[in-house]
């Protein structure tokens, strides 16, 4: 029996930031499992190769991040319905010479939503902004725990368009109702916001009016850190319950583990050690 870690990696560009090593060792940790997690810094042009190069070393899976979660999809042997269905992946997992490819994304941010601000979606309006991959990676997830409505807006209203009519099937099936709206005037408020764009990153102000919130509405960032700031402190301003990405971080990889290994780690505990280790500077 080997006493070798199984290996694992992140691949993306930049990637230096990624707390994805020290999330998946500590799942590891509290688990029992043996393993070791790495980043990788891939070449803009260079995705495939390092995949060929990840799987000849031993590798057992990784996770993708930006800019390659398109190219994940595509260069896997097999791919989930959440994958045939956002057209990205966020998980491959290598296995007899073969790559299957899924998204744990939507599954991470439905369990922070419900689990971790404890706001439950079903018979919920929601509003979807952004309509780029980080959107159609959660919605089908989101469509699953049949919200009342889900809107999307984005500044190109026609990929709003084609994400919704892209997922207009599945929202059929929930008996939600999914629809596109104007970006800068929704006339319609919503119980939980979902910010999937980076305006808080470029500096921007909010990409929504503040008319899309009700009183006590959960406004979601999927970023983290200075990242998520601006949309936090608007929400914070306008009565808005807000709530950043990080319980998704750490969910959607709380999944990852899950697939690899067999079980599912304790989450919880490793977001508030993570939410600890960031209040502390580390």
């Amino acid at each position: 029996m080997s006493t070798t870690p199984d290996l694992y990696c992140v691949m993306g560009n930049p990637i230096a930031h990624s707390r994805s090593p020290w999330i998946h060792a500590r799942f590891a940790e509290l688990s029992g499992q043996r393993l070791h997690y790495e980043r990788h810094l891939v070449p803009l042009d260079g995705f495939a190769q390092a995949l060929r190069d990840f799987a000849a070393a031993g590798g057992r899976g990784c996770n993708i991040t930006v800019p390659f979660k398109l190219q994940a999809a595509e260069l896997a042997s097999t791919r989930s319905e959440r994958v045939q269905l956002a057209g990205a992946a966020n998980t491959l997992v290598f296995e007899g010479g073969s790559i299957h490819a899924d998204n744990t994304d939507g599954l991470g941010l439905v369990a922070d939503i419900e689990r971790g601000a404890g706001v439950q979606l079903a018979g919920r309006d929601l509003l979807l902004v952004g309509a780029g991959g980080a959107a159609a990676g959660v919605l089908g997830p989101l469509l699953m725990r049949q919200p009342r409505r889900i809107a999307v807006v984005n500044r190109t209203p026609e990929r709003a368009q084609a994400l919704v009519a892209s997922h207009a099937a599945l929202a059929s099936l929930q008996k939600t109702e999914l629809l596109t709206l104007d970006m800068q005037a929704p006339e319609a408020d919503f119980d939980v916001i979902i910010n999937a764009t980076a305006s808080s990153l470029a500096g921007a102000a909010a990409p929504v009016p503040a008319s899309v919130l009700r009183p006590g509405s959960l406004a979601y960032d999927m970023m983290y850190g200075p990242a998520a700031q601006g949309f936090l402190d608007w929400a914070a301003r306008h009565g808005a319950r807000p709530r950043d990405g990080l319980g998704m971080l750490v969910e959607q990889a709380a999944e990852a583990f899950a697939l690899w290994r067999g079980l599912r780690p304790p989450s919880a505990q490793v977001l508030d050690e993570l939410r600890a280790a960031i209040a502390a500077g580390a």
